[in-house]
């Protein structure tokens, strides 16, 4: 049994040790665009703020490969899959036969229609080589402006504003962090961004990037308005790398479909991590999401079905959990819900820079967001993986210190099963 992975991030990785917990002996080929082995894509903003260095970005050790008898084919880019001959063909014109196959392609950026985006003094914020040209960029220029205040937007603005670089973020919401928290958490990080010296212009977009002699000088806002600099950071965020998937014929959507053991519709094709659209636990559909441990687990599933000991994908819950100038935040599940069907408890101290929201439906914990004291928030996401009826628990959840101690002694109990 031949098994090929397209793609080298914690999918992959995830699906490697599946596959060698149920079999040692097949082939396994991991086929990535990058010449690096597996990294944390979270940690290249810590990277680029001087905070890590660069052999602490990895994720795995360099033996990783060669000790679950890997064969890695780096800076190969794949450009086709034939899915009769079973087949992905290389930029370089080789083909690499598979049995089965898992796509984990992740995501790319997504371009925004600027006018003059195309030109120098652009960059991306999503690999380790974008860290590299934004760390030789630092220390030759002053001004920067980054187009997103989304998590990817804020983390680069913040690296490179810790490099001595005046930073303004240019967010088209009203607000920053407006996919993964809410307006008031939303508002905390704000202030503490602008406190420490980003600024920040909402509910406005570049439009066009304007060059003297090619280089970036200004941008124009669509209100009419300028923002001076010397290069521009497009960080909006990313969309599913789908493009191989679609022209092989293999079903999509906003990313590729897959099934409850993360096939495809194409037999032994399965995909995994920020470019499947998968089951979500508490939407109880398919979406995509793009969270670090949900590719691994993602990626685990699809390796056990891939080596023929397939366990169903209990679905995904989004999280985030990231700190902005010694604010810490989680975000988890559904922290934004529809006006009804939802319960919403919250307490905010905005002079404490601390936030805590519970969102319910139907008794159980769906969602939560905590800002500034987020110890415990392991323990609110074990109740919301297993679908705890907390009726009885709400109020002593808006407390800080809330434990499992406060809980019914058969809550505690499923909750350290499940641990």
């Amino acid at each position: 049994m031949r098994h090929v992975i397209i793609g080298n991030g914690v999918a992959s990785v995830g699906a490697i040790e599946a596959i060698r917990s149920a079999d040692r002996e097949s082939p396994v080929t991991v086929i990535s665009s990058e010449p690096h082995r597996v990294y944390g894509r979270p940690l290249i903003s810590s990277l680029l703020g001087g905070r890590i260095r660069e052999e602490d970005i990895y994720y795995r050790p360099e033996g990783f490969y060669a000790a679950n008898n890997v064969t890695l084919l780096t800076g190969k880019t794949a450009t086709g899959i034939n899915t009769q001959a079973r087949k992905v063909r290389l930029e370089s014109g080789e083909a690499v036969p598979f049995d089965k196959l898992l796509i984990a392609t992740g995501g790319v950026p997504f371009v925004p229609p600027v006018e003059g985006l195309d030109g120098p003094d652009v960059y991306f914020f999503t690999t380790l080589d974008d860290a590299r040209k934004l760390d030789i960029l630092a220390a030759k220029l002053r001004k920067i402006v980054v187009l997103g205040g989304g998590l990817i937007g804020l983390k680069a603005a913040e690296s490179l504003h810790d490099r001595g670089i005046h930073v303004t973020v240019v967010e088209l919401a009203d607000r920053i962090l407006s996919a993964a928290f809410d307006a008031e958490a939303g508002g905390i990080i704000a202030r503490r961004l602008a406190e420490s010296g980003i600024s920040l212009v909402l509910g406005n977009t570049v439009t066009k990037i304007v060059r003297i002699k090619k280089r970036a000088r200004r941008v124009v806002l669509s209100d009419g308005g300028s923002v001076p600099c010397e290069a521009v950071v497009t960080a909006i965020g990313v969309v599913p790398n789908k493009a191989l998937a679609e022209k092989a014929g293999i079903g999509v959507n906003r990313g590729i479909l897959t099934d409850d053991f993360m096939q495809t519709n194409v037999p032994g094709i399965f995909a995994a991590g920020d470019v499947a659209e998968a089951k979500d636990m508490l939407w109880g559909e398919r979406r995509v999401t793009p969270i670090w441990p949900n590719a691994y687990i993602q990626g685990r599933h699809a390796g056990l079905s891939m080596a023929g000991a397939a366990r169903p994908y209990p679905g995904g819950i989004p999280m985030n959990s990231i700190e902005f100038y010694g604010i810490p935040t989680v975000s988890m599940g559904i922290s934004t819900p529809p006006a009804e069907g939802y319960e919403v408890l919250a307490r905010l101290e905005p002079e404490k820079n601390c936030y805590r929201k519970l969102v319910l439906r139907n008794g159980k914990l769906v969602g939560a967001v905590l800002v500034g004291r987020i110890d415990r928030s392991g323990i609110l996401s074990g109740l919301i993986r297993n679908g705890v009826d907390v009726e009885l628990l709400k109020q002593e959840m808006l407390r800080d210190d809330f434990g499992f101690s406060d809980m019914q002694p058969e809550i505690r109990q499923a909750l350290l099963a499940a641990y």
